[in-house]
């Protein structure tokens, strides 16, 4: 009579020195062969402590700490931060200045969705789509160059309007580089949506339903291709998005597949905001005129005491601008769904608590459920598809 056999699981740690886990994420794995039966997410190898540090620092000091929330899109972070403060003073920015952050961020937006479906599809082999997409990005990061002084971190709204108005060099190169977002969102769609192998690794993998993306308050692509019909832009309207039309694209299964179609159809929609905030941008001021909130122009700055003065009175901790006492929150829509700054002042001239609602950090949560029962082949395009940026999961 043959002996009875023990059946036992293995422990397997994915990450963080793994290429998929970006060098920020582990997931210990318990494995039946390689099916996953049962999988941790451990989220803490960032360590940046960007609420903490911010009660250091001057209202006006914490915009560059913003970028590194998201630093994929940090025009949206430094957009809805400055909001924020602006609900807390009871200012609002002069409309050119409206429409340049709704342009701004639109393209930021595309940048971030251009990365995310580039990335899962290199690891998903498929690297020539990545360069493609990549390589759309690069003209874009280019035109923000131009635009903001920098690619990535750029620091570039202001507390009461923007830093400087688009250049001409901007403004003329903006409508071919759609162009070419275009194009190229459309050969790599080609290419991919009709490749045998990319459907069968992506449909109906990593599936999540409408009611856990809910009971997870996932928000943006990841809860819209899960068929959860919201978007901050459009039911809490903010900037000029209630003075363009746009579509909500939404999926039906929620799985990897439908994460990367969602993201298609939604650079095609950002691309049609920034053809109408083209169409309508007006003239006039891109700030608040008001020493005792806006910064000088840098050139300014450069050249003229009273600037110098006025700028580090507005930038130095002890001076610059004093809220009065309260407290706000101000949602956007960042590329990974809905991004929040929860700010209370107590009328000094730092913040007494700043509180980050990360989408990212939501989506985290819920990994696990996306992940088990599936294949260890899997969780690279799974985790590729929740687009995790580490700098909005540090606590």
């Amino acid at each position: 009579m043959m002996p009875e056999t023990e059946k036992r699981t293995m422990q397997l740690n994915m990450g963080p020195a793994h290429p998929a886990m970006h060098g920020t994420v582990n997931i210990g794995l318990e494995l039946e062969g390689e099916r996953i039966c049962g999988s941790e997410v451990g989220i803490g190898y960032m360590h940046r402590a960007f609420e903490k540090t911010v009660e250091h620092r001057s209202w006006n000091q914490v915009v560059p700490y913003t970028d590194r929330l998201n630093y994929v899109s940090p025009v949206i972070n430094n957009v809805g931060y400055a909001l924020a403060v602006e609900k807390l003073l009871g200012i609002s920015v002069p409309e050119r200045g409206v429409w340049i952050r709704t342009l701004m961020c639109e393209v930021s937006r595309v940048t971030d969705h251009l990365t995310c479906n580039g990335a899962m599809a290199m690891e998903l082999g498929a690297l020539t789509v990545f360069i493609w997409l990549i390589r759309a990005r690069e003209i874009l990061y280019g035109l923000l160059e131009e635009a903001t002084g920098a690619r990535l971190t750029v620091s570039w709204s202001r507390i009461g309007g923007v830093s400087a108005d688009l250049t001409d060099k901007f403004l003329a190169g903006l409508p071919g580089a759609i162009r070419e977002v275009r194009r190229a969102v459309s050969e790599g769609n080609t290419l991919l949506t009709g490749n045998r192998i990319f459907i069968d690794r992506t449909r109906g993998i990593g599936a999540l339903s409408r009611e856990d993306a809910v009971s997870h308050a996932i928000t943006g692509p990841l809860g819209r291709a899960s068929g959860l019909d919201y978007d901050v832009r459009r039911d809490l309207p903010y900037l000029a998005y209630d003075q363009v039309q746009f579509e909500v694209p939404l999926g039906e299964h929620g799985d990897v597949y439908d994460r990367f179609m969602v993201r298609v159809r939604e650079i095609e929609q950002s691309l049609r905001i920034i053809e109408q905030c083209l169409a309508k941008l007006p003239g006039g001021p891109v700030g608040v005129d008001d020493q005792r909130v806006t910064l000088p122009a840098k050139d300014d700055v450069y050249s003229s005491m009273e600037s110098l003065i006025h700028h580090f009175k507005l930038l130095m901790p002890g001076h610059g601008i004093r809220p009065p006492a309260g407290e706000v929150y101000q949602a956007v829509e960042g590329a990974n769904g809905e991004l929040g700054f929860y700010i209370v002042s107590d009328g000094s001239d730092r913040p007494w608590r700043i509180r980050v609602r990360p989408p990212c950090f939501f989506a985290m949560a819920a990994l696990s459920k996306m992940i088990d029962g599936g294949l260890v082949a899997d969780v690279p395009p799974v985790f590729g598809s929740v687009n995790m940026i580490a700098g909005e999961l540090d606590r």
